[in-house]
């Protein structure tokens, strides 16, 4: 007959049967198909970068990774989706630089992007670009600034829209300046970047991907970067800081994020996945041509990464009064 196991036995097999389980299901994840959510339309900035991740992930793990497009509201429809998915690594969303600044620009928001998270890691990281159109005197930020503060009333700036990084780049901007500078919002980059051209509106701070095929055709004119390091897609553009506002960036950037309460065994097994697609030659090559640069993070320091954007456009957000009830 065999001994009937003690107490202390019973405990310690129990123990190591549960140490044993989660990275059983870390190596046999994932099991079936993942969901990127991307909170936007199709054929845009972070839907290109979803979708190139999303390929490579597939191509590694062995399992599909589907986009799955759900914009509106500024970007909440789909991150509330995802806060509300079930914590087991199988629904995940592309946030974006317009999840940091959401939180205090919303006067309600139905979830919190830094408690209902779990941070896997940063994606990309890319500036946008001060275009003006090349009638417009300034050549550069320090004449730009010189030419705000010699015109009555300042200069007036387009923007994609009411709250998006295009349009508290520019008041940070005109913050640290000291400048005066009209904020005219539009419905997306396109007819915005139309009136910078036609000399309506005197400047923009735009993606790189929208502004730079007319700043190459002539249309438009690049006075800076805002990085604070220059762009690897347009080396021969200096950055803000460099060219006449020492200690100014601001960077449009992209990460991805899980429900909180997801084990930790599947977040850093994504984490470890995406090193490599973020290492990959290929991937880079391709965000390049989409004015953003590769930005793997561990996710503890992207955790910390977006609280820090959490705070920074929080002020800058209050200075500027700008508000979306």
């Amino acid at each position: 007959m065999h001994p009937i196991p003690s107490r202390r036995r019973w405990i310690g097999i129990a123990c190591a049967a549960l140490c044993a389980a989660p990275l059983a299901w870390a190596s046999g994840y994932p099991e079936k198909p993942v969901k990127l959510v991307v909170p936007y339309p199709p054929g845009g900035p972070t839907d290109i970068v979803a979708r190139v991740v999303a390929q490579k992930l597939q191509e590694q793990m062995g399992q599909p990774f589907v986009v799955d497009n759900r914009p509106g509201a500024g970007a909440n429809i789909g991150a509330e989706a995802v806060a509300r998915s079930a914590p087991d690594g199988y629904t995940l969303v592309v946030a974006t630089t317009a999840h940091a600044i959401n939180p205090s620009l919303f006067a309600k928001l139905n979830y919190s992007i830094t408690k209902d998270f779990a941070p896997i890691s940063q994606l990309t990281s890319g500036p946008l670009v001060i275009v003006t159109s090349p009638a417009t005197p300034a050549n550069n930020v320090k004449e730009l600034i010189a030419l705000a503060k010699s015109r009555q009333g300042g200069l007036n700036y387009a923007s994609s829209g009411n709250g998006q990084s295009t349009h508290l780049s520019a008041e940070l901007f005109s913050a640290m300046a000291g400048v005066k500078m009209a904020h005219v919002p539009y419905k997306g980059s396109a007819p915005a970047l139309t009136d910078v051209m036609g000399g309506q509106a005197d400047l923009m701070f735009d993606t790189m991907l929208s502004s730079m095929p007319h700043v190459k055709a002539g249309k438009l004119k690049a006075l800076a970067v805002t990085s604070s390091q220059r762009s690897p897609s347009a080396p021969d553009i200096p950055t803000v800081a460099e060219s006449g506002l020492p200690g100014y960036e601001a960077i449009a950037w992209n990460g991805l994020l899980a429900p909180a309460g997801t084990p930790p065994e599947v977040v850093n097994r994504l984490n470890a996945e995406l090193k490599k697609v973020l290492e990959n030659p290929e991937v880079k090559q391709r965000f390049e041509a989409q004015g953003f640069s590769a930005a793997w993070d561990t996710p503890a320091a992207y955790g910390k990464f977006l609280q820090a954007e959490v705070d920074k456009w929080g002020k800058v957000v209050k200075t500027s009064g700008a508000k979306i009830d």
